[in-house]
């Protein structure tokens, strides 16, 4: 239950909202503060509506309905002295600009907000920040430079953030994975999904089982990787988790066709042809015929 704006002071809201991200639970998240959003227009102080709206924007970029936004969060940056209110509109930019697929304003912006987090000495703002950084980095296919941001963002990230750190241990776990950092990135890859699962991150914890799926094909291990990735494409299309779907019926594929299992392979690379590229016939011939994994970035 969402309490009443007027029972509940603003920076609890705020908080309230935090953990609710955190916890995965974006819908309440996303309640909570139009609930903090309209407290702070009622009090009419500038800073905290400022915040309040950065922070209500940026989740509604994350749940797919937050374009709109970009303009007043350049305007609050712009004209705004208050580190805080600068970090989150910065961040929330840099997030919509990501989801557009504009990398480079992205990285731009993320690091506009790493700079702000680093005046504030806000130790979590700083790990987001850097994480960020990184993951437009390895969009960007350079997997060295994200793994020194993923490398400070674990760093930085505190000891109670059970989620955001496993979720920080994923992607560099990725990263190591890629560079043939194979028993590092094993390490990252089953402490992150563990950790999610162990505190009940069950939309989370998918991220992680999809890197291992890729990394047991990177160490030539496709009935692994097949056990592996399967509970994670059923578990994928409950949460409805459309990108995670897609790779994992790359992966999938790929691993079925490394097997032997051609007709299961085949069936793979078909309903990732029909649901993702339905004008593209050719596709499972063409994908069975080559190296999958060349053609994905997991973290993309």
């Amino acid at each position: 239950m969402i309490p009443e704006t007027a029972q509940v002071p603003f920076e609890d809201l705020l908080a309230q909202a935090n953990r609710a991200i955190v916890a995965g639970q974006l819908a309440e998240a996303e309640t909570v503060l139009e609930a903090a959003l309209a407290h702070a227009r009622e009090s009419g102080d500038r800073r905290e509506i400022d915040r309040a709206f950065c922070s209500h924007a940026s989740l509604a970029i994350e749940l797919g309905h937050g374009e709109g936004h970009i303009k007043e969060l350049r305007e609050i940056l712009l004209r705004n002295s208050d580190h805080e209110s600068c970090f989150l509109a910065a961040y929330g930019i840099a997030r919509a600009y990501d989801f557009s697929k504009s990398y480079k304003k992205a990285l731009f912006y993320a690091r506009i907000a790493r700079d702000r987090a680093e005046v504030l000495e806000r130790r979590e703002w700083m790990a987001s920040a850097y994480n960020q950084i990184g993951n437009l980095l390895v969009v960007e296919s350079f997997f060295e430079e994200a793994c020194r941001e993923y490398e400070q963002a674990l760093a930085l990230v505190p000891s109670d953030s059970e989620i955001r750190r496993a979720l920080y241990e994923d992607n560099l776990g990725y990263c190591y994975i890629v560079q043939g950092r194979h028993a590092e990135g094993f390490q990252l890859l089953f402490k992150s999904y563990r950790a999610l699962r162990r505190v009940g991150a069950i939309r989370y914890s998918v991220g992680p089982r999809v890197s291992l799926c890729f990394a047991y094909l990177e160490v030539g291990r496709p009935d692994r990787a097949l056990r592996c990735g399967r509970p994670a494409l059923e578990t994928a299309e409950a949460e409805g988790q459309i990108e995670f779907v897609k790779n994992m019926l790359y992966l999938l594929g790929e691993a079925a066709n490394l097997s032997g299992d051609v007709e299961l392979a085949r069936s793979y690379f078909s309903r990732l042809q029909r649901e993702f590229y339905p004008g593209a016939g050719y596709l499972p011939d063409f994908l069975l015929a080559i190296d999958v994994r060349k053609l994905i970035n997991l973290k993309a």
